[in-house]
């Protein structure tokens, strides 16, 4: 199939364009928001921790009594054929899975095959200078469900906090529930404080994040304490360092919250060593298992 760089899509088992993709308007994930899915990033054509994001991609359907057949192994021949189709060393491989297509009804359907989607297109660049200067979020209460460990397709909450960090001149949202600091709206955040990583514990409140557990594994490795703990927002306005993780962003330092200067108000040592402790890992790949 020609491409034009713009990406690729497997569905139900063909491949075809972003324009040619067709879903029902019966999907239970277009009707109900039933459905999960997974993020992998693609470093110079190979997918980086796919295992990873495959098993958290199962225990998310399984959470939701959600089953589906096809094998990790299949997974990862379909999405390794999207990057040679596509011919995109460095990009975003999407994976979404569906209840499937029954006329509405919101008790489970009987006899119904899941939707299955698999997608590449370019990594999203992040803001010009994120990196080398940091970013800037605001908090906002956390006002998503009780199932926040499960990769639901389900994002209204997080869509309208991102825009409303947008709208205040900030990169990210930050989720306070009951004065407990629990995540970003896309996600993962840690601090660094007298001299300790903290980051919140991985329960219901919060998905446990692939470069999250990565992170912690990798300052466990260069001896820099760290803890999972609970803290509140007074804890975030007096750490020495703040940044946030995830497969899109990979280490992303943040030098203002609710417009309140973080340490010295640029990017602080621990987040740029991690950072090329990671990088390093990525040029590595495949990661060994978490």
């Amino acid at each position: 199939m020609p491409m034009n760089g713009n990406g690729l899509v497997w569905l139900n088992g063909s491949f075809m364009s972003f324009e040619e993709a067709r879903i029902s308007i019966e999907d239970r994930g277009f009707q109900f928001a039933d459905g999960v899915y997974e993020v992998v990033r693609v470093y110079d054509g190979k997918p980086f921790t796919f295992q990873e994001h495959l098993k958290r991609l199962r225990q998310s359907a399984s959470l939701i009594e959600l089953d589906f057949k096809i094998e990790d192994d299949r997974l990862k021949e379909i999405g390794q054929e999207l990057v040679s189709r596509s011919d995109l060393k460095d990009a975003e491989l999407y994976i979404q899975i569906t209840r499937g297509v029954a006329p509405r009804s919101h008790a489970f359907p009987r006899e119904i095959y899941p939707t299955i989607l698999l997608s590449i297109r370019p990594v999203r660049p992040l803001p010009e200078g994120a990196l080398e200067k940091g970013v800037s979020a605001i908090t906002l209460p956390d006002e998503r469900w009780a199932r926040c460990n499960i990769k639901s397709i389900s994002l209204l909450p997080n869509v309208l906090a991102k825009e409303k960090a947008r709208r205040a001149g900030a990169y990210e949202a930050i989720f306070i529930r009951n004065g407990i600091v629990t995540e970003g709206a896309s996600s993962n955040i840690f601090l660094l404080l007298e001299g300790v990583l903290r980051t919140p514990p991985a329960d219901w409140r919060i998905l446990r994040g692939i470069t999250r557990d990565l992170v912690l594994n990798l300052a466990g490795k260069e001896g820099l304490p760290s803890k999972e703990e609970e803290f509140g927002v007074e804890k975030l306005y007096q750490a020495e360092e703040v940044f946030i993780t995830s497969t899109a962003i990979e280490i992303l330092p943040v030098v203002e919250i609710d417009k309140r200067k973080i340490g010295a108000g640029k990017p602080g040592t621990v987040q740029h060593l991690l950072y090329q402790k990671f990088k390093q890992l990525v040029k590595e790949n495949p990661a060994p298992a978490l």
